[in-house]
């Protein structure tokens, strides 16, 4: 089978754009990517979006993007996997070339979460979780993910401390990324003075909620324009994976099990073990988040994934790089759109155009995006070629 090459990509400032509509949004970060790959026009479209309905009033994001982007007549639709969209429409999209019903698709990740605030807003982010047993209760992702860090710390023995290195890492690696959220650098002092949000969970162990959209454009090698300018990265591997919704349901709600399946399938498709990776794109909404990822796909022993973050080993010039533009904590985390982002920034670092931030001499990227505790796991492999 061909190659699927990631042709082009584009992304929006990830923040709060209350005075930019969705449709704008999508729009700049669409006509980056097409750009970038050097004018070639999709035939079909995907819309990840997880919040569009609820939050801005706005279903059929298919139409609506294709109409104003003037693409009007393609095939288009919206694809809604939670957190895990942006690699759901990803793969979507990878599957629609590998067939042969398309020969240019586009995967677009879109949000805009600031349409609506306060409690409305917050009600809105639980979505994603088994409605009538954990919504309805009161149940909220913070608090959920809060119940996760305190089962870990008790069962483990660990200190809330002991967190500390994912947000600093992410800040840091984030005051170089023009597209990131945040600038500002964070310290172990800063941590552990930062404001609760759900005991134990505190404001830097949570990414923030934002605006943004981010594109890409999957073709096959031989549709690539002449004299196209940028090193050519291809998806090698590509999974998606389901667990229990609701976290009362699961055998051990510390064990990603979904995320470890994920991993697992995708490398096998890359022919590549999780350790070959030269970075790894993982889903840290919450510091307790990154760490049972970690454990999930094999980088850790149970109940020892913070420790990574301890000594370097996931900085930019460590082993495993991660969050290496800012991630979800520091460059912000646009929902449904964040798989997409995530694909970008790996492509950028497999390209070598990372700038400041980039990972020398990588060739492969692990990227993954969960929906909620891992109910919905999607991995991909990346490699420049």
């Amino acid at each position: 089978m061909s190659d699927i090459i990631i042709a082009g990509i584009g992304q929006t400032d990830v923040g709060e754009h209350y005075n930019i509509s969705l449709r704008d949004l999508a729009l700049t970060a669409l006509e980056a990517a097409i750009q970038d790959a050097g004018g070639l026009r999709p035939d079909i479209l995907f819309v990840a979006n997880m919040v569009a309905p609820a939050a801005s009033h706005q279903a059929h994001l298919g139409a609506l993007i294709s109409d104003y982007a003037g693409l009007a007549g393609i095939e288009a639709s919206t694809i809604e996997a939670g957190g895990a969209s942006g690699g759901a429409a990803i793969r979507m999209g990878y599957f629609s070339i590998k067939s042969g019903e398309a020969r240019v698709a586009m995967v677009l990740g879109l949000e805009k979460v600031t349409d609506q605030l306060g409690p409305g807003a917050e009600a809105i982010q639980t979505l994603s979780e088994d409605s009538d047993y954990e919504a309805v209760q009161g149940l909220t992702p913070n608090a959920q993910a809060a119940l996760l860090m305190r089962r870990y710390m008790h069962q483990y023995g660990v200190a809330h401390d002991s967190f500390a290195g994912f947000p600093i890492l992410a800040h840091a690696n984030a005051r170089t990324n023009t597209h990131a959220m945040y600038h500002n650098k964070v310290t172990l002092e800063a941590y552990q003075k930062a404001a609760p949000i759900s005991d134990p969970l505190t404001l830097f162990d949570t990414a923030p909620v934002a605006d943004g959209a981010a594109a890409l454009i999957l073709t096959l090698p031989e549709i690539l324009p002449t004299g196209y300018p940028h090193p050519v990265v291809r998806i090698s591997g590509s999974s998606l994976v389901t667990d229990r919704l609701a976290i009362h349901d699961r055998p051990d709600p510390l064990t990603f099990e979904a995320a470890c399946r994920s991993v697992e399938r995708a490398c096998r498709q890359a022919g590549m073990l999780p350790g070959d990776a030269d970075l790894f794109e993982l889903y840290d909404s919450y510091s307790i988040y990154a760490t049972l990822a970690l454990e999930a796909a094999g980088f850790a022993g149970r109940g020892e994934g913070w420790k990574l973050a301890q000594d370097g080993r996931l900085n930019r010039d460590g082993e495993l790089p991660i969050a290496t533009l800012g991630g979800l904590k520091a460059r912000g985390n646009p929902g449904g759109a964040t798989g997409i982002y995530q694909a970008v920034e790996a492509t950028l670092q497999l390209r070598g155009q990372a700038g400041a931030n980039q990972v020398k001499d990588a060739r492969r990227a692990l990227i993954q995006c969960l929906a909620g505790p891992a109910s919905s796991a999607v991995t991909h492999v990346l490699e420049e070629i």
